[in-house]
């Protein structure tokens, strides 16, 4: 699935550069001036997401506020992908797999804990905690994986992943139970249910593509994210259906997910999975200048050391490949043929 299209993005991508080495072309400039653009349309509806959410956790219950996106952003990718045609629906065991795999940790669980934790912190550090799901992958693939191992530096960077969720949320060791550190904690294990289900589905390796995949893996957490709102009596009729409300529901369901999932998965078909994954560290600031902006919301300091403590801890995890990919920009702001093909 993802894995296989991900060896595709990366095949095409050095296709790309390729004949970018020398001279650059109209059409050349105006695709990368287009990457750059739907880098930057990805970080916005990803980002933002966490401020709509403050927003509708203002008038909507938090579960059944997640399964409403839910219901939003399933028809509307359910209707692109049925548009698209092809293979947009699981075949195979390993399809299916893949789907209630995604529907539990990346969509269910996640956006669980996501919004019932979110109501206890703000917006930019909501969104630095979650992105410590990256750095915790190579963790989970070291003993899902039988051929992934963590380096002494990967180990290291990991722990510097987890140092700087700590700072953002600054724990006070006589309230580790009162509400607010609960909350945070909450959304820290929304990033590990992300973490920890991205290598599970690198594990199972369906084929059916990733937008699909999505597609139906929000189909299948709707009807799950309602069965646990209903179980924790969370009530439609008692929803006061605001503007604020409408809003926020739509926003979430239209854009930061039937429009983000999209410009993601266009973003990893243009510069391949590991520049794409760059994205999740444009979010969080995305994410507290639009609380600033939009909320009001402070911007800690401890927020700010922390962000750069895990984006430290990823640079760490992932410096090989991040090495890669700078010696080939290198290579192509040289007009040089990139160090793969050099070798050749």
């Amino acid at each position: 699935m993802r894995y296989r299209e991900a060896e595709r993005a990366e095949s095409h991508v050095a296709d790309s550069e390729e004949r970018t080495v020398g001279d650059e072309s109209g059409d050349e400039r105006v695709r990368r001036y287009a990457t750059a653009g739907l880098f930057l349309v990805t970080a916005l509806l990803f980002g933002t997401a966490f401020a709509g959410i403050e927003v509708g956790l203002t008038a909507l219950p938090p579960v059944l506020f997640a399964a409403l996106r839910f219901d939003v952003g399933a028809l509307v990718l359910l209707a692109v992908v049925a548009v698209r045609g092809g293979y947009w629906r699981p075949l195979t065991g390993a399809d299916y797999r893949a789907v209630v795999v995604s529907a539990v940790f990346l969509v269910s669980l996640n956006a669980v804990l996501l919004f019932v934790g979110q109501q206890y912190t703000t917006s930019g550090a909501a969104a630095v905690m979650f992105s410590l799901a990256p750095v915790l992958s190579p963790l989970f693939a070291r003993f899902l994986l039988p051929d992934e191992r963590i380096s002494a530096v990967g180990a290291v960077g990991i722990l510097l992943g987890l140092v700087g969720v700590v700072v953002v949320v600054a724990p006070d060791p006589t309230r580790l139970l009162a509400a607010d550190a609960v909350g945070q904690a909450l959304v820290a294990v929304a990033a590990v249910s992300v973490a920890f289900g991205s290598v599970l589905l690198r594990r199972i390796d369906p084929d059916v593509g990733s937008l699909a995949m999505t597609a139906w893996a929000m189909t299948l957490s709707a009807a799950l994210v309602h069965v646990a709102s209903l179980a924790l009596g969370e009530s439609a009729a008692a929803v006061a259906w605001t503007p604020v409300a409408l809003g926020a529901v739509a926003y979430l369901g239209l854009f930061s997910t039937a429009g983000a999932f999209p410009a993601y998965f266009a973003l990893i078909e243009r510069v391949g999975p590991i520049r794409a994954n760059l994205v999740t560290y444009a979010v969080p600031v995305v994410a507290s200048v639009t609380g600033a902006l939009v909320l009001l919301e402070r911007i800690a300091a401890t927020t700010v050391v922390g962000f750069a403590v895990v984006v430290l801890g990823f640079v760490l995890v992932e410096r090989d490949s991040l090495g890669e990919e700078l010696a080939t920009v290198r290579a192509r702001l040289g007009g040089r043929a990139p160090p793969d093909e050099a070798d050749d």
